[in-house]
């Protein structure tokens, strides 16, 4: 028996220097060619590496500890981080403060936007909470809007006259048609809302679509092309029951914005659902466009 076993080692031996000795046979294509060949070992040491990287990784950081991620104020631009350092963290600013420091916090060259961000206790899934008003600003929101008119003829020339940048009849049906869209605000008479119904898809996801609650929809169309050309906003709770709004420009100044910012928050006050037991707006922020938030305190407590 060990003597059959040394002949049958003999003969792989042997099997295996032939082999060596004779070249390799590749074809010309496909599987078997050289080039295919030299792929897949090349990629067999590809995956080897990054098994030996995976493991290297492994002994270095314990098993389940997740990447260190930096703070966000960390990962923001040099100048918003400046302008962060201008804010004391956790503390809350009185209305006038905090209006003053969001201008001076302003990281942009332009002239930039404030804005006031409310949370407030409301359900927006309930009928009755689900707050949408207008009001007019003392001082306008510092933005020019195009006020466009869908009335008859006759109502058309008074709203020109009080200042709309549009005011057509049926050639208004016809630039919607061609899907042109040259204006910022929408007023139609009640009669003329039915034929604006097969535009909802067009002018409803742009905000433009005429409605009552807005003011949009009215008989007295002098008046309202009067107040949205004299900055007439609109405001609405979101579904995260947040009211955003725009109070003017940083070019304003403190005082101008500060008349904006009552004025919003007065009427924000009258539009407490009756049906509310609990906490109306719990917190207040301000900010400017593309600057860091202020806490405000809260006017209602």
């Amino acid at each position: 028996m060990a003597e059959e076993e040394t002949a049958k080692k003999e003969n792989l031996e042997v099997v295996e220097e032939t082999t060596k000795s004779e070249p390799e046979a590749f074809a010309k294509s496909g599987k078997k060619s050289r080039k295919h060949i030299e792929e897949v070992k090349a990629e067999e040491e590809r995956q080897a590496r990054k098994e030996e990287r995976k493991l290297a990784e492994a002994e270095v950081k314990p098993k389940g500890e997740k990447p260190v991620t930096r703070p966000r104020i960390e990962r923001r631009g040099r100048k918003y981080q400046e302008a962060a350092k201008l804010v004391e963290k956790g503390k809350v600013y009185n209305l006038d403060e905090a209006i003053a420091l969001a201008i001076k916090s302003s990281p942009v060259k332009f002239d930039a936007s404030i804005e006031a961000h409310v949370r407030l206790g409301v359900d927006p899934r309930q009928a009755d909470q689900n707050i949408r008003t207008t009001l007019v600003l003392p001082n306008g929101n510092g933005k020019t809007v195009r006020v466009a008119v869908f009335a008859p003829a006759d109502v058309c020339k008074s709203a020109k006259a009080a200042g709309a940048d549009i005011a057509e009849d049926e050639e208004f049906l016809k630039q919607l048609e061609k899907g042109t869209i040259d204006f910022d605000i929408l007023i139609s008479t009640p009669a003329y809302m039915p034929k604006l119904g097969k535009f909802a898809r067009l002018l409803g996801p742009k905000g433009l679509m005429p409605n009552p609650k807005a003011g949009t929809v009215t008989m007295d169309v002098e008046k309202a092309v009067k107040e949205a050309k004299a900055g007439k906003v609109e405001y609405r709770v979101d579904k995260q029951a947040i009211v955003h709004i725009g109070l003017g420009k940083v070019s304003f100044g403190v005082e101008k914005l500060l008349q904006n910012a009552n004025a919003f928050f007065d009427s924000l006050k009258t539009q407490k659902p009756n049906s509310l037991k609990g906490t109306y707006v719990k917190s207040v922020y301000l900010t400017t466009t593309m600057g860091p938030s202020i806490a405000v305190e809260n006017l209602y407590n």
